[in-house]
């Protein structure tokens, strides 16, 4: 009878979890599931003549993915988020560790001033850099006022440019996750540390660091999957000249409507999203069971 009884209070409790859940559940099957069913089918099946789609199913679009124009394409939209990545690591970690430990009346001020750019509009926020960068733009126009004889750089329209939007505008999403985990951090484990003869460098080295790596792989995996994506920076600041995968899913769809190539692309780059979280997930078990 006990077990009789159990068994159903743990029916009951799944029961009521069930229906408090089902909400969440019914938007994810209605929003996310469904629609990347349809298309991964669209992604088997033939371009119509003016469009559309065909129920033919097929492998071709698959096999243009490794066309030598697609595959050049894919190298720089990976290999400009891991530079955006890196270069948001660079300055996003002494930014955060410098907000961690300062004083609790600058940390909220400098906090803020991370979280603003949130109010702004992504959309006006990356335009704004073409006032910025343009040929008479505020950045020559100030080099000019410094050196006499300056010429005007061409910076707009460029992979440079591209590179200082995305980074721009990811550099936040690099911060909140190392403040969060320095923030976190038992400063007697560093002070421990120097009471047995660590200099700062073996300090941070040996302790901070470490201690920080959740931090730096959730800031990392959040600056470089919208990065590798990117369609709307590129575009904008790219000027049409420096295409990413994203530019290249968006022409398919909207331009040549090309579903099941389009579709083929977006699984691809689905397929590079979901290999770097798997990573992510593994590199954050395996500290937390080396007992990091």
């Amino acid at each position: 009878m006990t077990v009789i009884r159990f068994l159903q209070e743990k029916i009951r409790t799944n029961y009521r979890l069930l229906i408090l859940l089902s909400p969440v559940i019914l938007w994810l099957i209605c929003f996310f599931i469904l629609p990347l069913i349809s298309v991964f089918i669209y992604s088997f099946l033939e371009r119509g003549t003016y469009g559309g789609i065909k129920w033919n199913f097929t492998l071709e679009n698959y096999q243009r993915l490794f066309d030598g124009l697609y595959l050049g394409i894919l190298w720089r939209s990976v290999s400009t988020a891991f530079v955006c990545t890196a270069i948001c690591l660079l300055f996003g970690y002494p930014f955060a560790y410098y907000l961690a430990y300062y004083k609790p009346k600058l940390r909220n001020v400098l906090l803020l001033l991370v979280v603003v750019p949130f109010w702004i509009n992504f959309l006006i926020r990356t335009y704004a850099w073409i006032l910025i960068l343009r040929t008479e733009g505020i950045l020559n126009s100030l080099l000019a006022l410094l050196i006499p004889e300056f010429q005007s750089l061409e910076l707009l329209n460029t992979p440079f440019a591209v590179q200082i939007g995305l980074v721009y505008g990811y550099l936040p999403f690099m911060i909140l996750p190392l403040y969060a985990a320095l923030e976190q951090m038992d400063m007697s484990l560093i002070d421990a540390a120097k009471d047995l003869g660590a200099s700062p460098r073996h300090a941070f080295l040996n302790v901070t660091l470490p201690l920080s790596l959740p931090g730096i792989l959730a800031g990392s995996l959040l600056v470089f999957i919208p990065t590798v994506g990117a369609f709307l920076t590129p575009d904008i600041l790219g000027g049409g000249k420096v295409s990413f995968i994203g530019n290249v899913i968006d022409r398919q769809f909207r331009t040549f409507r090309d579903f099941p190539f389009g579709s083929a692309l977006s699984f691809m780059l689905l397929a590079i999203v979901l290999t770097g979280t798997i990573i992510y997930f593994r590199t954050l078990q395996d500290s937390e069971s080396s007992g990091i």
